[in-house]
């Protein structure tokens, strides 16, 4: 039990329309201070999407998604926030806003691997 970690993580919902709160999760990103692990996996299936909007371009999902993993990942292409300490950019992936990408609320847990818990999560909520 001491090799446990512990960890935060919020589902990524797609909100083609937001003012019927009606969403679909596309993803999942995961925090682990003590691992130094910020990771984000995503998959917008184009089968929901049409059923929720047909006026969403799956490209455009797909680039803005890019760009939270460019974040996670700190790479210049993140922008300002991706210069941010990884506790930092996770609180802002992770804050409440009302686009048509939002986050849910942030869960804890506890694990040995941040990478495969991220896995499990995605397979669990998303897939």
């Amino acid at each position: 039990m001491q090799d446990r970690v512990t960890f935060e993580y919020a589902i990524i919902r797609v909100v083609p329309k937001v003012e019927r709160e009606e969403f679909f999760n596309v993803g999942v990103i995961l925090f682990s201070k003590r691992k130094k692990f910020l990771g984000v996996k995503y998959h917008i299936d184009p089968i929901k999407l049409e059923a929720f909007s047909n006026d969403l371009d799956i490209k455009t999902l797909d680039h803005h998604l890019k760009s939270w993993q460019l974040i996670c990942e700190g790479n210049p292409g993140g922008g300002a926030i991706g210069k941010l300490e990884l506790s930092d950019r996770f609180r802002w992936l992770a804050a409440c806003r009302s686009t048509i990408i939002q986050s849910s609320e942030t869960h804890p847990g506890l694990c040995y691997d941040p990478q495969k818990e991220l896995n499990e999560i995605f397979e669990k909520y998303v897939l």
